[in-house]
């Protein structure tokens, strides 16, 4: 135990001295302040973002979609629109609810064809065609020309067509003599078509049939293959008009000479 006298023990009181320090050390320790652990973190509030303001769609997808299909069918339209008007050499159409060729009078027969008067009474109505007294108070008086080819030879377009001498009329469609030229004269500005005109002379016309030629019809305006029914074709100013039936003839005619003032 000798040997161990010089082994440093930490000297601890004891008795009454040790109680004392004891409550000291106690106190002390009791009053010693912690450190406090450090804040949490806490994400303020925030507002929740409706689909509307975030700019995503509150619509169903199929309505987008359909809407869509709906603009592309415009564009497409349109742009079929400007494709056939231009393969169409710029001839123009407007379609009838009427059948021109149920009307009384039409005749799909082999030509010539004389003007058909027996019903021509019965035809302008639906034909939406009026008579007219004479020239006074034209808001439109212009000039067509029609050419007919059956197997490659012309067929006259005879003169008379639209004017009833008889009764003393003519129509806002009509031919004076056998040159084939139209006169379209109207006291009110309209369309009128070809279908118009040659249901009022009498003959049975659409896109596969002239009378009763039905081996390949085809139609031309100014020289130019153009395509549907050439009833619903507009008539207009100093237009060359070609039907041709079954076998062509040498040249298409794309113009032709009007007399002055036509």
């Amino acid at each position: 135990m000798a040997g161990l006298k010089n082994v440093h023990v930490a000297d601890f009181p004891t008795g009454a001295r040790a109680g004392g320090c004891a409550g000291t050390l106690a106190r002390a320790v009791a009053k010693k302040v912690r450190t406090p652990p450090p804040p949490r973190r806490v994400q303020a509030p925030q507002r929740r973002e409706t689909r509307k303001a975030a700019g995503i769609p509150t619509r169903p997808p199929w309505m987008y979609a359909a809407a869509g299909a709906a603009v592309v069918a415009v564009i497409a339209a349109v742009v079929i629109a400007v494709v056939v008007l231009r393969d169409n050499g710029g001839a123009s159409s407007a379609k009838s609810t009427t059948n021109y060729n149920a009307l009384p009078g039409i005749r799909k027969t082999k030509a010539p064809w004389p003007p058909e008067y027996a019903f021509l009474a019965d035809r302008l109505l639906p034909l939406d065609l009026t008579t007219l007294a004479g020239h006074q108070g034209l808001v439109e008086h212009f000039h067509a020309h029609l050419d007919v080819f059956v197997n490659g030879k012309h067929v006259s377009v005879p003169r008379y067509i639209g004017i009833n001498v008889g009764a003393g009329y003519l129509t806002e469609l009509h031919t004076h003599d056998s040159r084939g030229v139209i006169h379209i004269e109207a006291q009110n500005a309209r369309d009128f078509t070809l279908g118009q005109f040659v249901a009022e002379w009498g003959v049975f016309l659409n896109s596969r049939c002239m009378g009763a030629y039905c081996n390949g019809l085809k139609w031309y305006v100014n020289g130019t293959l153009q395509t549907g029914n050439p009833e619903s074709m507009v008539l207009k100013s100093h237009q060359e008009i070609a039907i041709v039936a079954g076998k062509p003839p040498k040249k298409i005619p794309s113009s032709y000479k009007f007399l002055a003032g036509e």
